[in-house]
């Protein structure tokens, strides 16, 4: 090992260095690492950043698992009330990886100004609801607080906001239907305040829901304070939803059903388990490019030391040692992509974590800005499997050298 190194040293430093057409080509070959670790690690950053950023919007708004009554009719309104008193809350110890529980009530509603009005769906929460899977969409003001006797604060959506000219402080004049509305009172009203404003940049929940206290759909569908709509359960590892799906659905009682989100908004994941095979595809098509420059540039390398082989070989050198010397250079040269590559790509990513350099279109993202998710585990995987492919593809090339006759090599001008 240490003649192969030696060898493979004197390649890449000795004074009889490569001609400039050699040195053209290793340095592209060295380019094309570099720029394909790069592209490889933008793409798994901001697809696997998209795919989580996105399962924590649906989460921030449904939970992980939904639980509601089966006589509800998979209704968004919550029609039939479900009593808190359950064994799984407020902890539910049947199933592990439950990290939260939270009951929650929704009711249909109308918020009518002087010159407009906007269908919104009121989703009532109480002392027990995780704020922190919505802190983060907060742009104006403050959460509301339902902690304190029932209060009229609402926290309403930048879209909402906008579109009926409402701000921080304005009272949101909210309308429901009753059960038994009458010519004289057709309608429950609702004068909400509103003390924050979100935004998301998922329209599809911006659009349609605001938060508020529970205590007033309570009142409005004659439930008892100790009656919600559903309970929206939170697991610690999505990657287990489907497993922690089924186990939540099978202690609960039968009156009741279990969905996940995943089946519920089942057109929006099969659209982000797109992304993994366009990852895969992109990084193949990424890895065999950089492959192809390599093994381009290790035959010319071969076909420029032509005379040292054939004196090596002459020397009773064997074909795998030589092949060896070639295969440790050409390893230095990926090495050498790889740094380039690391430095600039992960540079880059960092960059548009912190200061969203890239902006995306949130009516088809559902994001305003590319997220990237930065990670020691994948970028180490990258560099290991870019380095072992790329040495593996140039094994056939490198059995070039068996093919060299040292007599004919040594007259090899």
């Amino acid at each position: 090992m240490n003649f192969e190194y030696f060898i493979a040293k004197r390649l890449i430093k000795g004074k009889e260095h490569k001609s400039s057409i050699s040195s053209a080509i290793i340095k592209i070959a060295i380019l094309a690492i570099a720029i394909g670790v790069i592209m490889m690690l933008i793409t798994v950053a901001t697809g696997v950043g998209l795919q989580r950023k996105i399962r924590e919007k649906v989460a921030a708004f449904n939970g992980h698992v939904l639980i509601s009554s089966y006589d509800n009719n998979n209704s968004i309104e919550s029609l039939i009330p479900i009593k808190k008193e359950q064994h799984f809350y407020p902890k539910f110890e049947d199933v592990d990886g439950i990290t939260h529980i939270q009951g929650v009530a929704t009711k249909w509603g109308v918020i009518r100004t002087q010159t407009d009005f906007e269908g919104i769906i009121v989703k009532g929460v109480g002392e027990d609801y995780d704020w922190k899977y919505v802190k983060d969409f907060l742009v104006e003001g403050e959460l509301p607080d339902f902690t304190d006797p029932k209060n009229k604060q609402v926290l309403i959506s930048t879209y909402t906001a906008n579109r009926l000219g409402l701000g921080l402080g304005d009272k949101a004049i909210t309308f429901f239907l009753k059960k038994s509305a009458t010519i004289k009172s057709p309608a429950n009203i609702r004068p909400f305040e509103i003390v924050g404003i979100y935004d998301s940049g998922f329209q599809e929940f911006d659009e349609k829901i605001i938060f508020a206290d529970i205590r007033h759909i309570q009142k409005m569908n004659k439930w008892k304070n100790d009656e919600v709509g559903g309970f929206e359960v939170f697991i610690d590892d999505f990657k287990e939803i489907d497993t922690k799906g089924r186990e939540i659905y099978n202690s609960i009682p039968s009156t009741m059903e279990a969905q996940t989100i995943t089946l519920k908004y089942g057109s929006t994941f099969e659209w982000l388990k797109l992304f993994d095979l366009n990852i895969i595809g992109i990084i193949a098509i990424i890895i065999l490019v950089a492959g192809i420059n390599m093994i381009t540039a290790l035959l010319v390398l071969i076909l420029e030391r032509t005379q040292m082989i054939g004196i090596l070989k002459s020397l009773g050198t064997s074909d795998w040692s030589i092949r060896k010397v070639f295969l440790y250079n050409a390893g230095y040269l990926i090495l050498v992509g790889l740094f380039f590559g690391n430095v600039i790509g992960i540079g880059l990513l960092f960059a548009q974590k912190y200061y969203g350099i890239i902006g995306l279109n949130p009516a088809t993202y559902y994001v305003s800005t590319a997220p990237v998710y930065i990670h020691v585990g994948y970028i180490f995987t990258l560099n290991i499997g870019t380095m072992l492919l790329c040495l593996i593809m140039l094994l056939i090339p490198s059995y070039v050298v068996a093919k060299i006759s040292p007599s004919k090599a040594i007259r090899f001008q």
